[in-house]
């Protein structure tokens, strides 16, 4: 089995269960590691209702490294870190502090809108979808440039309710965002969320994945998990994408530094 990248726990609000049993689920599975990546904290009141306060977060820290018993599966330290205006003057100097394995980045509202959240749907249908992607991968583009993350998390997703332009436009809008990931030597995870969501297709798409591989671009694989049961949903179906789309190795990583390793079966 491949490693799980994308864990959440009960401190973001939105997730159930403990920690152990997380990793219990992921041992009976043969995962051969985790990383718990809940929702970052931020003290200027940013989206309150889908994370930890910051006071949380030692507790947060704490119950993870409880687990680091060196025993299998092994469990690593990550954050998912929401990019928005602004975020950088808490962030830049706090991340590094923490001493994280893992920082995965990723982009849930353009402007004041959460595009993905089912009681914010209703917009989208009065939404120009071409142009709102537009804004969307325009958002993504400071997010590369700020230099805070190690890999891009779920990339296509305001394709969550069906909502997404023609293969030209996207393949148009979403180039210089790859090009700008390529560079900053980052990489994308294959999400398996969204085949839970009314999408029924993991982030991001084959199209998207090939033009990723042409860039040399790194994957990595992430279940989202919000109740254990989730831990490695769907892997071997992101294993086929990956393969399909060019890939032959996916990327570890300790303390922020990536570490390639052949796929099952190369």
């Amino acid at each position: 089995m491949l490693p799980d990248y994308h864990i959440h726990t009960a401190l973001c609000k939105h997730a159930t269960g403990d920690v152990a049993g997380y990793r219990s689920v992921a041992k009976k599975q043969g995962i051969p590691e985790i990383c718990f990546t809940d929702h970052a904290p931020n003290p200027d009141g940013f989206d309150p209702a889908h994370r930890m306060a910051l006071n949380q977060f030692s507790y947060y820290r704490e119950i993870i490294e409880a687990l680091q018993d060196g025993k299998t599966p092994e469990v690593l330290l990550g954050l998912e870190v929401e990019y928005y205006e602004g975020c950088e003057r808490f962030l830049r100097e706090w991340i590094p502090a923490q001493k994280f394995d893992f920082v995965i980045g990723s982009v849930h509202f353009i402007g004041g809108w959460g595009f993905d959240h089912p009681e914010q749907r209703d917009i989208w249908d009065s939404a120009d979808i071409t142009a709102t992607w537009q804004k969307y991968f325009n958002v993504l583009l400071k997010f590369v440039g700020s230099g805070l993350f190690d890999a891009v998390a779920h990339l296509d997703l305001p394709k969550k309710f069906g909502h997404r332009p023609k293969d030209k436009d996207l393949k148009e809008m979403i180039q210089p965002v790859l090009d700008g990931i390529a560079k900053a030597g980052m990489g994308i995870e294959l999400n398996t969320s969204g085949l839970r969501k009314p999408v029924g297709e993991i982030y991001p798409s084959p199209l998207i994945v090939a033009m990723a591989r042409e860039r040399e671009i790194p994957i990595c694989f992430g279940s989202d998990a919000h109740c254990p049961d989730d831990i490695g949903d769907g892997f071997a179906l992101a294993l086929d994408l990956a393969r399909e789309g060019g890939y032959n190795d996916y990327f570890k990583i300790r303390q922020r530094r990536k570490e390639l390793t052949p796929l099952p079966g190369f």
